[in-house]
């Protein structure tokens, strides 16, 4: 099987009008800009992994999705991986089977009016992407609700609206559940009113004239990957996180405590005595980065505990990334080398949070976020501040104003605040004063957890 080999090319005519053939050439694809954060990921992995499917190379093609129909017909790509609503009626398309199924949701500020229903939206400002599944949701609402009003605008985006909301400047708009869980995760004043349509089933797409064997590849691709469990792990690996400390989560991570955990605490132990870091701090990340599988590796080849580069791994003279005592050594060594980066003047705890968000997306792009938190008039030096503007690293408008460009800067703040709430369980669960009593960890202890979560 060949590796998938990926190019990106700007959507535009100079793309061609005659498609490759997708069994001897090339496949292409739409899928979402980078700015759509875990979803364009998803997207994108999952279109790599179909062009292996066939043996064949893929080309990705960015779009914003009032495009896409257009493109297609166009003939300018094989096919759309961009997680379109497969219910939407649109002649000019063909949809392959739904892989996943989400509820839009109306997203408002907590501290402002809530509506509960569509008629409480009266008077209030909503907006949506033009083109987007939000504002095919809307459509479908107004159905019912005749009166229902909204704007659809161009050149935005659902993350940009969703912080117009946080911010107060807009009252609400729609966004599928997945997008509201990851944006909760750095605005904390959100919250989902009420379901806007019915749930979206979504698929890739196809055009109305697609190459019939190419269709039925797809349709193999789709059952084989939910039959081997691929679809699922991709799933988890960029949707999870939004679930993730939920009660059954909770339960989990305590079943990992007892039977994985003792495995590997006297090197998590050994590393925080070379390093002077938590050495809980230390299984928090290596459980957020590999849920403490010295094998984990990822489509990237980010390997190991603690899921290392290859760069990283010369540069902490890592010889095998799979084992998991250098693994953890070298990641618990380079996480103090980041901190003791830092500025002086960075004090505890936000000096480990910044730490951690650099550990995952590089210390240039967490300077990069302070200056950007600097530039909006609020404290550079504190976490509670940057992890509000680090996910903005991923919009042209910003990144490219800003020295290292772009990088997934949702995706750290999301990573901080996921090992921040499974260090806090660790620290109940796993005192230093006492020794390690696994049997003394019990699902009893979900209850407390489940408030130390709220």
């Amino acid at each position: 099987m060949s590796a998938a080999t990926l190019g990106i090319c700007v959507l535009l005519a100079g793309c061609g009008q005659q498609l490759p053939s997708w069994r001897n050439d090339k496949l292409l694809v739409i899928v979402p800009d980078a700015s759509q954060g875990a979803e364009a990921e998803f997207e994108r992995e999952l279109a790599t992994i179909f062009a292996e499917h066939l043996h064949s190379t893929v080309e990705l093609i960015p779009s914003p999705p009032n495009k896409i129909d257009r493109a297609l017909r166009r003939h300018r790509a094989h096919l759309a991986a961009a997680s379109l609503r497969s219910e939407i009626n649109v002649s000019a398309l063909h949809f392959g089977p739904s892989y996943q199924t989400v509820r839009e949701q109306l997203i408002c500020n907590r501290d402002h009016k809530q509506p509960r229903r569509l008629a409480d939206l009266q008077g209030m400002s909503l907006a949506v992407p033009v083109g987007s599944a939000p504002e095919a949701a809307l459509m479908e609402a107004r159905a019912n609700f005749s009166p229902l009003k909204w704007e659809s605008r161009r050149n935005t985006t659902t993350e940009g609206l969703i912080r117009e909301v946080s911010d107060g400047t807009l009252d609400c708009t729609v966004a599928n559940e997945n997008r509201y869980a990851s944006a909760r995760n750095y605005y904390s004043n959100l919250v989902a009113t009420l379901d806007i349509g019915t749930p979206s089933k979504l698929a890739w797409a196809f055009s109305r004239d697609v190459d019939p064997a190419l269709y039925k590849e797809a349709q193999a691709f789709f059952s084989r990957i939910e039959r081997d469990g691929t679809l699922n792990r991709l799933l988890e690996r960029y949707y999870g996180h939004n679930n993730r400390l939920q009660t059954l989560d909770a339960a989990s991570f305590i079943a990992n405590i007892n039977q994985i955990l003792p495995k590997y605490r006297n090197l998590f132990e050994e590393a925080a005595t070379l390093t002077g870091i938590d050495w809980r701090l230390l299984a928090a990340l290596a459980y957020q980065e590999s849920q403490w599988d010295p094998l984990a590796t990822s489509f990237t080849n980010v390997r190991g505990m603690m899921m290392l580069t290859e760069e990283t791994a010369d540069r902490m003279n890592v010889t095998n990334r799979l084992d998991a005592r250098e693994s953890i050594i070298a990641g618990a060594k380079y996480l103090a080398l980041i901190r003791d980066q830092m500025p002086e003047r960075i004090a505890e705890p936000d000096r480990t949070w910044m730490s951690l968000a650099a550990y995952n997306q590089g210390y240039g792009h967490l300077e990069d976020a302070r200056v950007l938190t600097k530039r909006m008039g609020m404290n550079p030096d504190s976490w509670a501040d940057v992890k509000k503007w680090m996910p903005l690293l991923n919009q042209p408008g910003y990144y490219e104003t800003l020295k290292y460009g772009y990088a997934r800067g949702g995706e750290a703040v999301i990573l901080v605040e996921s090992i921040r709430s499974y260090h806090d369980m660790l620290e109940r669960l796993a005192p230093d004063a006492t020794a390690f009593d696994s049997n003394a960890i019990s699902y009893r202890l979900i209850e407390p957890l489940k408030r130390l979560l709220r």
